[in-house]
């Protein structure tokens, strides 16, 4: 797929991309086994151990959790009222969408306590292990993973195909949590509503939308400010994953979307 040679072009000092298509690795452009800092596409991978954890009864997701009248829930759809960092919260749960950083340090520590082990320690047994990732989950649950391409697109393929959790959960994790809230986007723009999932962003009607325009309603994932992101189309069965060393800024606005896009008319032949 040459359209993944576009990312030679973004100015990064290290950049990899791959495509999912159909459960299989397409193609990949750049080293897919060299790891580089997560950002928030460490989201994901956090709430998928959760999510391991509350099927093994550990957690439960509607169980306190942050600020007076949030639950673990709430903290991993950034529905708990917790700012971006800090420990204050700015509004009441379930009121607005509030992307927060210190909704994931909770939730880790939350799952820490639970587990009676460090969070790293369960992500590495829950999920690292069984699908022999390299990704290394210490640092900030939120947002201080590190991994590589290889990585982000075996775990794009556990969320088409899953294994460590049944289908019912994944779905939860992929639909909207607490719908109609409205919020901003990081880096992005005011949406009303802001759909989330559990762990992840859903695309929804939102436009522009930084999968590009091809992608489905259905589109899910996460990007990070490190200059990384992964989605996943689940009606068209594809998936896209980019890891780069270039922080986020306007030049990935731009990049992303028509990445994507290329990338859907070079799988379909268009």
């Amino acid at each position: 797929m040459d359209v993944l040679r576009q990312i030679d072009h973004w100015g990064a000092g290290f950049a990899a991309a791959g495509v999912v298509d159909r459960g299989t690795v397409a193609a990949t452009h750049g080293d897919a086994a060299h790891a580089v800092r997560l950002a928030s596409v460490s989201k994901p991978i956090t709430a998928l151990a959760v999510l391991i954890a509350a099927e093994e009864g550990v957690v439960d997701l509607d169980e306190p959790s942050g600020p007076p009248g949030a639950t673990v829930r709430h903290l991993l759809a950034h529905a708990s009222g917790l700012p971006f960092e800090g420990t204050e919260p700015i509004a009441p749960p379930g009121r607005r969408r509030i992307y927060s950083n210190a909704g994931f340090r909770v939730v880790g520590d939350h799952l820490s306590t639970r587990a009676e082990m460090p969070f790293a320690d369960y992500v590495r047994a829950a999920v690292c292990t069984p699908l022999e990732l390299a990704l290394d989950p210490t640092g900030h649950p939120g947002a201080g993973m590190h991994g590589s391409l290889a990585d982000v697109l075996t775990l794009a393929r556990e969320l088409r195909r899953p294994t460590l959790v049944a289908p019912e959960t994944l779905a939860e994790m992929t639909g909207v949590q607490f719908p109609g809230l409205d919020g901003v986007l990081p880096e992005w723009g005011r949406y009303s509503p802001l759909d989330w999932g559990l762990g992840v962003e859903l695309k929804g009607t939102k436009s522009p939308h930084w999968s590009g325009a091809m992608t489905s309603p259905s589109t899910f994932g996460h990007f990070g400010g490190s200059g990384t992101f992964l989605w996943v189309d689940p009606e068209a069965d594809v998936a896209c994953a980019c890891l780069t060393t270039r922080r986020f800024g306007e030049w990935a606005k731009e990049a992303w979307p028509r990445f994507s896009d290329d990338v859907f008319r070079d799988l379909r032949g268009e």
